[in-house]
């Protein structure tokens, strides 16, 4: 079964650089969807490349509006 993230090689592969600030800098080149991990790695999920929807995504917290 295929882990949910890319693995450092596939990473590797899709941006065609191995250094990190180069992987991140390269991912918003290309426009693709990656936070970045504690260690300062770029982490992108299979959906984010292969067309998916990722059906957990988050909505945007808005706060709720004072009633008087």
């Amino acid at each position: 079964m295929l882990s949910t993230f890319l693995s450092n090689e596939e990473l590797s592969v899709l941006t065609g650089r191995k250094v990190k600030s180069k992987q991140i800098e390269s991912l918003r080149r290309m426009g693709i969807a990656f936070f970045v991990n504690a260690a300062g790695r770029p982490v992108v999920t299979r959906s984010a490349i292969d067309g998916r929807v990722d059906t957990a995504a988050r909505q945007a917290w808005q706060p709720k509006a004072l009633m008087r």
